[in-house]
């Protein structure tokens, strides 16, 4: 039987300024190791955190538990030997973002849809993270007020939808999203904004009053995309950060990456779908894992993704299945993963 811990009342988030509490994120492996009672296993660290930092907020690290070396949370930001190994098929551009480039900082790979790279920072870094070698560098939509990317949305009138995205969109300060949806004041066939974040779930403190402000007082409709992999994630917190998110008028989704050993089971997916609906957040996509080198160590083959939806089928009401999809260069939506016919 799944249990799920009824969500809080709504209260006002925590009175640490997200600046704060991003500031003081460990970046230090063997100092996470060490926190969650496990330096002994600082010895199997890559070097050089395996060419891609560890960054995890404080309040994210408390959530995982003491002395488990096969904790969920830990195991999505923890550096391993294994993202060395080169593994045929995985590579630096999984998804071909970089072919779908229409301006600078702002992919458009779908119809009626396009997505800008708002930020190139997270406040956590996870491990299976398809653009753990993107450019950031090089293609920020923010840099020069947006204007790139706005005058690609401007010009073509297909836009319906924009898409923030990164890094972290809500790693951005609020002024900085003001300018962007000031600029698309002018511009009349774009209806949605979609966030893509993960911010609420690590670092719910970024949900704070001016942003909340920012996102009541726009006219489009507004959706957030979170990213949470294990029910774990979710704390009183978060589910402050979702309420204040669902009062100023957005919907709220959440997307998971279906990974080895953390949430490749029934149980596990089960509990996160009824503890995301809790908070008020339904869910969207199961993704199969983005073969991006470093992370073939968190690889489900298709098969055993199929039976584990055919698991949750069973015991989950429709409403809270989420789809299991893949992403391919060059493909016009995510694909559904569905059985190969006999």
């Amino acid at each position: 039987m799944i249990t799920v811990s009824p969500s809080p009342r709504l209260s006002r988030p925590a009175c640490t300024d997200w600046r704060e509490a991003w500031r003081a994120s460990v970046t230090d492996p063997a100092e996470l190791l060490a926190l969650v009672g496990l330096p002994e296993l600082a010895a199997r660290l890559p070097e050089d955190n395996a060419g891609f930092a560890l960054r995890v907020p404080r309040g994210f690290v408390a959530r995982m538990r003491q002395g488990d070396a096969r904790d969920p949370l830990l195991l999505q930001v923890l550096p391993q030997l294994a993202e060395l190994d080169v593994v045929e098929g995985f590579v630096r551009d999984a998804v071909g973002d970089l072919d779908a480039k229409a301006a600078h900082g702002m992919l458009h790979k779908y119809e009626g849809r396009a997505l800008l790279i708002a930020s190139g920072s997270c406040a956590i870094n996870c491990r299976y993270c398809f653009r753990r070698h993107f450019p950031y560098g090089d293609e920020i939509a923010a840099a020069g007020q947006w204007r790139d990317a706005l005058a690609h949305v401007r010009d073509d009138s297909s836009i319906r939808e924009l898409i923030l995205s990164g890094g972290d969109p809500l790693a951005l300060a609020t002024h900085k999203l003001t300018e962007l949806t000031d600029g698309l004041a002018g511009i009349p066939h774009v209806a949605r904004l979609r966030i893509h974040t993960r911010l609420p779930m690590v670092l719910p403190e970024r949900i704070d009053d001016a942003f909340i402000d920012w996102l009541s007082g726009l006219p489009l409709q507004k959706v957030v995309v979170l990213h949470a992999n294990h029910a774990r994630e979710f704390d009183a917190s978060v589910d402050d950060a979702c309420a204040r998110l669902r009062a100023a008028g957005v919907t709220l989704l959440n997307q998971a990456v279906l990974l080895r050993g953390i949430n490749d089971d029934v149980t596990t997916q089960a509990a996160l779908a009824e503890r995301s609906f809790a908070a008020g957040v339904l869910p969207y996509y199961l993704h199969q894992l983005d073969r991006v080198a470093g992370a073939a160590h968190f690889e489900v083959s298709d098969e055993d993704a199929l039976a584990l939806m055919d698991g949750m089928r069973s015991i989950l009401p429709g409403y809270l299945v989420p789809r299991l999809v893949r992403e391919l260069p060059g493909e016009p939506s995510k694909r559904p993963v569905v059985a190969r016919a006999r």
